[in-house]
């Protein structure tokens, strides 16, 4: 039989098995150049910046490219080694060279990352080091005494390589001690876990008020008649069809001091006139304005799933003796489960990520991280920013796992 089959020809003569096969790599490579475009804006929109960022985050040579002569006696000389002669002279001929190519303010910016105050100092020795004379050591401490302190000098060493874990360092609050070790910054001056921290709370916060609001709304559009159905999703899709820059700031219309809910609490009495609640650039305005503008996005994956559940199941459940309750937390629930993490994770990572809307009316109580990273790019610290943008997208991905092994990925629906 599989001779016979190996001496099947096509029409023109050619075994019917080499044509087969090169159908199907036809087939192949018609596909390939399908998706060929998508792929090819997916590696330059999305994967590459992604791998810039991360790249970014573990490289600056803004001081190890301005310093050579220190850089080779770091590397001569083991970490824990006190600074002798040789490191202040290298120290003095790096400081000249930066002078005449006027590159100590950005050795100096490199090194105020991580030691602050320390721009300043850079600037002003290398003024006059082309004047500084041996023994360079003598010569540095008496321009400066910080040039005699093991952490500048711990700092210098971590900064003599491109490659560097500094900026994750800030951005767990840890920093460089004298032996080269790490510890955690003073209490006082912990603020990026701490930012972290209210970012994720607040957004399962947002993300729990969302799918309260958003289940009845669903369940409704899943039970009404299609006619009915498709005018309230009109209704849910309404705030899509406008301006984001416009949702947020009319919800500053409506809940500042003298805006329309504090007037219309007024004129019920149920607040006095000199009581108006403080709505807006607060923490809770991040979570009222998030809330409405999050909420379609758990709407859509709720209704996708709630619109395939059988109304049959429900009426065997109770024809079986269960009661509402007992129907909707046995039967229904666990059926919306696929719906209810999506949209869930959806809304979650959509919220730790958000920066323009707590920008507009959290104030100062209520920024997020991301908040945080725009003032680090603005202040060209990208580095930083990039290692806090690492770190948050660690987070989504671990988010994305704990969905994976709870629900499963292959179930993800949003609509």
């Amino acid at each position: 039989m599989s001779d016979a089959t190996s001496q099947l020809t096509t029409a023109d003569g050619r075994p019917l098995k080499a044509a087969l096969a090169t159908a199907q790599a036809r087939a192949r490579r018609k596909a390939f150049f399908l998706v060929a475009p998508l792929l090819l804006f997916v590696l330059i929109t999305f994967i590459l910046p992604i791998g810039q960022m991360l790249t970014r985050s573990l490289y600056h040579d803004g001081f190890s490219a301005v310093t050579p002569n220190l850089g080779q006696w770091f590397a001569a000389n083991p970490e824990g080694t006190e600074p002798d002669e040789a490191a202040f002279a290298a120290l003095a001929a790096d400081l000249a060279k930066m002078k005449a190519d006027k590159t100590a303010g950005e050795a100096g910016t490199r090194m105020n990352y991580t030691v602050p105050g320390t721009r300043s100092l850079f600037t002003s020795t290398a003024r006059g080091a082309d004047k500084l004379q041996p023994p360079f050591k003598e010569a540095l401490l008496a321009e400066d005494k910080k040039w005699g302190d093991p952490i500048i000098w711990a700092s210098m060493r971590a900064a003599s390589s491109p490659w560097t874990t500094d900026f994750y360092l800030i951005a767990t609050d840890r920093q460089r001690t004298a032996d080269g070790g790490i510890e955690k910054v003073p209490e006082n001056e912990r603020i990026y876990l701490w930012l972290f921290g209210k970012t994720f709370v607040l957004s399962g916060l947002i993300t729990f008020i969302c799918l309260l609001l958003a289940f009845p709304i669903a369940h409704l559009l899943a039970t009404l008649p299609m006619a009915k159905a498709n005018l309230l999703m009109i209704l849910v899709l309404l705030p899509f069809w406008t301006s984001l820059l416009v949702r947020t700031t009319s919800w500053i219309v409506l809940l500042q001091g003298q805006g329309v809910v504090n007037n219309i609490l007024v004129s019920l009495g149920i607040v006095g006139d000199d009581g108006r609640l403080a709505m807006i650039y607060n923490q809770t305005g991040t979570i009222i304005v998030m809330t409405h503008i999050l909420l379609p996005f758990m709407v859509l994956p709720l209704y996708s799933v709630m619109r395939t559940i059988k109304p049959t199941y429900a009426r065997a459940a109770r024809s079986l003796g269960a009661t509402s309750w007992t129907t909707f937390r046995r039967i229904y629930l666990p059926l919306t489960l696929p719906g209810i993490g999506a949209g869930a994770l959806l809304v979650f990572i959509l919220a730790v990520g958000y920066y323009i809307t707590p920008a507009l009316v959290g104030g100062a109580d209520g920024q997020l991280i991301s908040n945080l990273i725009q003032f680090h790019m603005s202040k060209s610290n990208w580095s930083l920013a990039a290692a806090l943008s690492g770190m948050l997208l660690a987070g989504v991905l671990v988010l994305y796992w704990l969905y994976d092994r709870l629900i499963g990925i292959d179930k993800l629906k949003l609509g």
